[in-house]
């Protein structure tokens, strides 16, 4: 199945050919335009799935919004019909021509007979009842359910209808193929490649040009690299089709460039550092299982940046509040005291961040007056700020830092990285693997979603952190549960 869409490729319109797709509520509320997303195919809307938008329209959450958004959608669709509606609504003008389909509303009682087993009162049923009723009215036409209710699906199916997830919200059907910011050359490269190099020197760094089949695949801002007797760490700056010009890299392994006293433990974490602490990179994603070092890394930069090079004026932390357990009910405080417990994670790698190298460990040793007065310092710099007020707003000159961006939706990323304004470096950081928000999945996330629309760009960069770097026994959990 194709992942962009629940439909096929288009075929010639005929009604033989087309399908029809009836939509649950839950397909609106997740992407209103999905509306417009089932091409040259007819939509059809039961009445129940409009009754449960009316119902969940009130609010201030992202469902609400959603929810009323799609209300606003139909009904621009359906007022601008002036024909009789029982004969479906061209969707042809309203979708820009993304759409050549017709929508359905369902205009009259439907009496559907549903096994004993399900109760007619819940709305679902109901909804399998419509598609009971469609597919005993069109034999000849496929009648597909579009659920992301897996419990629904499941019922359908065993009532032999055909169900489906939707499709369109998903970035790639499998998150294995996505982008991981690196590449491995392989062990022939120079000898395909070394024809015609070019090779110059920039400040501190080398870069050459090259030429060869590997550069129709490159992309601008990608980390290349070869293990050996010489080996590569570089990075693609430019790439057309027939040549390419590859940067070195600042070998961030080594202490003379460690970064508020981090080192770069292995090769993926001095790819990532790169990125961070490139002034021409405004936008990073990381990648990466729990201990790969994703926030460490981040904020080690970003104090770097904010207290020592005066690059930005402070860092700003974001996060997406989704419990893994049950809620512990209304926090007491401020903004930031709310956020608080939420930011465990930046305490545990501000505490490391702080030690001093000398620390032995006992109390009233000559370091902790230092190291008190610096950690009020940091923590003056650093504002933990809700997702819930960022619209409206324009960060100038900030160190923008999204932890667990992979509970975002895409429509929310892209609120918060339009909030962006001149001298502003955002970073999303997450592990895929880790999703906590109901409807999303790897595939359909907004870590994910950015990953792949930014990639290329050449202000952007990312990297797929592979290794833990907590301890052994941490290592080895993440393995064998």
């Amino acid at each position: 199945m194709n992942a962009k869409h629940n439909a096929p490729a288009k075929p010639g319109r005929s009604a033989k050919q087309t399908k029809i797709f009836v939509l649950d509520t839950n397909v609106l509320m997740h992407d209103p335009t999905s509306l417009f997303r089932f091409e040259e195919h007819d939509i059809y809307v039961p009445m129940m799935t409009l009754e449960e938008l009316d119902a969940n329209k009130k609010g201030m959450t992202e469902v609400a919004r959603n929810a009323r958004q799609a209300s606003r959608l139909l009904d621009e669709v359906v007022s601008a019909c002036e024909d009789d509606i029982k004969h479906g609504i061209p969707l042809q003008e309203a979708s820009h021509d993304l759409a050549s389909g017709r929508l359905f509303l369902q205009t009259e009682a439907i009496n559907g007979v549903l096994p004993t087993a399900l109760p007619t009162a819940k709305a679902d049923n109901q909804i399998i009842a419509v598609v009971m009723h469609l597919s005993e009215k069109f034999p000849k036409r496929p009648v597909i359910l579009v659920t992301k209710d897996i419990n629904m699906r499941i019922k359908a199916r065993a009532l032999g209808l055909a169900a489906q997830d939707y499709f369109n919200d998903k970035v790639l059907e499998d998150t294995d193929l996505l982008y991981t910011g690196t590449r491995e050359l392989p062990i022939n490269f120079w000898d395909k490649h070394g024809k015609d190099l070019e090779s110059w020197k920039q400040e501190t760094r080398t870069l050459y040009r090259i030429r060869g089949p590997l550069c129709a695949e490159l992309l601008v801002s990608e980390f290349v690299w070869q293990e050996g007797a010489q080996p590569l760490y570089a990075w693609v700056r430019e790439a057309d089709r027939k040549s390419a010009v590859l940067e070195t890299l600042i070998e961030y392994t080594h202490q003379k460039n460690a970064v508020w006293g981090i080192t770069a433990r292995n090769r993926e974490q001095n790819f990532a550092l790169n990125l961070l602490m490139n002034p021409d990179i405004d936008f990073v994603t990381l990648i990466g299982q729990a201990g790969t070092g994703k926030t460490l890394l981040t904020l080690a930069a970003s104090l770097t940046q904010v207290l020592e090079n005066k690059r930005y004026s402070e860092i700003i932390i974001t996060r997406v509040t989704v419990p893994v357990g049950e809620d512990i009910g209304f926090l007491p405080g401020t903004e930031e005291e709310k956020m608080t417990p939420w930011m465990g994670a930046l305490d545990d790698n501000l505490d490391v961040l702080n030690r001093p190298p000398e620390d032995t460990g006992t109390p009233g040793s000559t370091g902790d007056w230092g190291r008190a007065a610096t950690m009020d310092l940091i923590r003056s710099r650093i504002k933990i700020k809700s997702l819930n007020f960022m619209r409206g707003r324009t960060f100038l000159n900030k160190f923008l830092i999204i932890d667990e961006a992979q509970n975002l939706t895409p429509k929310q990323m892209k609120t918060l990285i339009t909030r962006a304004g001149p001298g502003t470096k955002v970073v999303c950081m997450g592990n895929i693997a880790q999703i906590d928000t109901p409807y999303l999945t790897e595939g359909s996330s907004g870590l994910t979603y950015v990953v792949d629309r930014f990639k290329g760009w050449l202000h952007s960069g990312h990297v797929t952190l592979q290794r833990g770097e907590r301890s052994r026994l941490a290592d080895h959990a993440a393995e064998v549960l």
